[in-house]
Formats: structure tokens, C-alpha cells, sequence
């Protein structure tokens, strides 16, 4: 079988991320991408009664948005840029004799990101993500859990700060069979008010997302894979007007594919192409995204 030495599952554990930069900015600047948007197949292919390990991973995406979805889910040209963004994580893996056959990770991110859009052009630290995960096997063959991060409210510069505290959770699965591997996630992303000295105060709105992953286990070396995406966000309330802010609610569909490539037995790079199909209020998604693991 595919996968089942233990240094394979070591090989497969690359996963348990987080929020695609693109969400870490200010909503107001509807940026595209969707929630975890970024994660690669074998995300969630994770072990059980292992001995703690050690993960870092790199991300990177970038996006050149042409064209953007109006509030009737037509595609038009302009309303898009350029972006640049990029994830460094560290994971610490580990599970309890006291609690048998359930795995747990602590997650610690910082978020990177570059815009070039309008005319201008920025870029800084974002915020810094931290958060837990734990899961555990139905069989040998699936992974079923959850994971909540907590996300900071500043970065390096005005522009990559969203201002407000949130928190990203999702309940993560992964099933194997011996060719094939599907795995993926659904969860919500919640907001604090938003404080700006001098500015109105702002709710921002809840954000409902999936990622899907469908891989071919063509080699050892080599998985192609297919990815599916969906995000929805409801509408920002202007609180201090008392008021929901006109066309803020959004929505994406975008598809993509890709492959993995197992480097060796500690060091895996994934690549994968996606594009939008679907939207509303927001710019195409016409993304690149790359992922390097490292484990130890």
C-alpha cells in the first residue's frame, strides 16, 4: 500500500494551515483569493501515536487580477492587481500516551505580502497567526479534526493591517486509497469590530469557505492533483452609521490543478495554477501557489 511506513506518514504530514494572505489584509479592499486557498494535497494526511516532530513550511502565491466580479456576478475588466504573498510556519507535532491515538499540533505563522495596484505599490509583514490542531483516524485509511488560529490585528505598515482580531477554524478531513487522495476543509472565519482612530467603526463580515483537494498518486515522485475552492463573505455593518456598507458581501468559485513532488523522505514541492469561475464582488482569482516542507 501506498503510504503506510512510517516515514511515509512523516513524508505526508505537510499540512494543518491557515488563512491565504489575501483574507489578512482589509476587507474593504475585497482582495481575491479564498480562505486556505493555498493548502496542497495530503493537507490533513496526518498520523497518529507518532513521536513529536518538527515542520516548516514555506508558501507563496501570487495573483494578476485583470478583470473582477460586480454585484450581478458579471466578469469585467479592471477592479484587479497585482499580488504577492507568502506564509512562514513553523509546526510542532506531538500526541499523549494520555490520550491515545489522537494527534495535536501548535502552529506558528507570519504572514508576508506585496501589492501592486491603481498606480501604488506596498508591502510589509502582515499579521502573525498562531493556533492548535488535533485529530484523529476513523481507519487507517482517513483523517478527521479541527483546527482554530487566532489571528493579530496589525502588521508592519497600515496597509497589511487589518485592524481587528479574528479567528479561522475549519474542521479538516483526508481519505487515501491505494491510487488516489482526497482531502479538504470547510470552515468560517469571525472578526472583531474594527477601531480606526478617526474613522468609522466596522463589523466585519463572516466569511464561509472549502477547499478540496483530488490527487493521483501517479509515483512515488509525482501527484497530480485537482483543486476546487469556494468562499462566501457576508456584508461588512458600518456600525457607526449604523448601516450595512453597499456591496460588501462577496462570493468565488475558482478551480485549479497542480502538482506534488515528494523530493525525498523529509522534503516535498507543490505547485498548482487556479482560476476563478464564479463571483461576485471581488477580483478574479488568476493565482499561482507554491509550497515547500521541510520536516525534522
Amino acid at each position: 500500500m501506498y503510504r503506510t511506513e512510517k516515514s511515509e506518514w512523516r513524508r505526508a504530514v505537510v499540512g494543518l494551515t491557515v488563512a491565504s494572505v489575501a483574507l489578512l489584509g482589509a476587507r474593504a479592499a475585497r482582495a481575491a483569493d479564498v480562505t486556505l486557498g493555498i493548502i496542497g494535497p495530503h493537507e490533513y494526511d496526518l498520523p497518529v501515536d507518532f513521536k513529536p516532530f518538527n515542520v516548516l513550511v514555506q508558501y507563496g502565491d501570487g495573483n494578476a487580477a485583470g478583470h473582477s466580479y460586480n454585484s450581478l456576478g458579471q466578469r469585467t475588466p479592471g477592479g484587479g492587481g497585482h499580488t504577492w504573498s507568502g506564509l512562514t510556519k513553523y509546526v510542532h507535532f506531538r500526541s499523549f500516551d494520555a490520550i491515545p491515538h489522537v494527534g495535536f499540533a501548535f502552529e506558528l505563522i507570519q504572514s508576508e505580502s506585496y501589492t501592486l495596484a491603481n498606480g501604488t505599490n506596498y508591502g510589509g509583514f502582515g499579521p502573525t497567526i498562531v493556533g492548535p490542531a488535533a485529530w484523529f483516524k476513523p481507519n487507517s485509511h482517513s483523517t478527521f479534526g479541527i483546527q482554530t488560529f487566532m489571528q493579530t490585528p496589525v502588521g508592519t505598515r497600515d496597509a497589511t493591517s487589518p485592524n481587528y482580531w479574528s479567528n479561522i477554524s475549519s474542521l479538516i478531513f483526508d481519505y487515501e486509497w491505494r491510487h488516489f487522495s482526497f482531502d479538504g476543509d470547510v470552515g468560517t472565519v469571525v472578526g472583531s469590530t474594527k477601531h480606526v482612530r478617526g474613522e468609522h467603526s466596522y463589523s466585519p463580515g463572516v466569511v464561509f469557505y472549502s477547499n478540496l483537494r483530488f490527487s493521483w498518486k501517479a509515483t512515488r515522485l509525482v501527484e497530480p492533483f485537482f483543486a476546487l475552492d469556494w468562499q462566501n463573505v457576508t456584508g461588512t455593518y458600518d456600525r457607526t452609521a449604523r448601516q450595512d456598507v453597499a456591496e460588501s458581501n462577496s462570493r468565488e468559485v475558482a478551480l485549479g490543478a497542480g502538482a506534488m513532488f515528494n523530493i525525498a523522505k523529509d522534503v516535498s514541492f507543490t505547485t498548482r495554477y487556479s482560476h476563478s469561475v464564479d463571483g461576485r464582488n471581488i477580483p478574479e482569482s488568476n493565482a499561482y501557489y507554491i509550497k515547500f516542507v521541510y520536516l525534522w
